[in-house]
């Protein structure tokens, strides 16, 4: 069964949906350190946060990368790092730089 085709506002709605969802969902994961996800996934919240900074950039839009970041995280990046982050362990940077060597 092939996927349903949309007219482009309302792929761009459900995209802009999809994407919300996912940064609720990362905002509520605090538990998930980034390094957890580049482990796993190839990309962080602030690969997300970059993301976002280009796309606005593309459009001529200027975003620095802190106001990327609070919207990505929901707060300034630094206070989420105090609140949330914490040191990375020998396997977690371990497997980082396995998988990511010529990151």
């Amino acid at each position: 069964m092939a996927a349903p085709e949309f007219d482009p506002a309302t792929r761009t709605e459900l995209e802009a949906a999809a994407f919300r969802r996912l940064v609720q969902h990362l905002r509520e994961r605090t538990d998930v350190q980034n390094i957890d996800l580049m482990n796993l996934a190839g990309f962080c919240r602030n690969c997300l946060s970059r993301w976002y900074r280009e796309a606005a950039e593309a459009r001529g839009i200027a975003l620095a990368d802190p106001d990327a970041r609070e919207i990505i995280y929901g707060m300034p990046y630094r206070e989420w790092q105090a609140r949330y982050q914490k040191e990375a362990s020998a396997e977690q940077k371990a497997a980082f730089a396995k998988a990511h060597s010529g990151h």
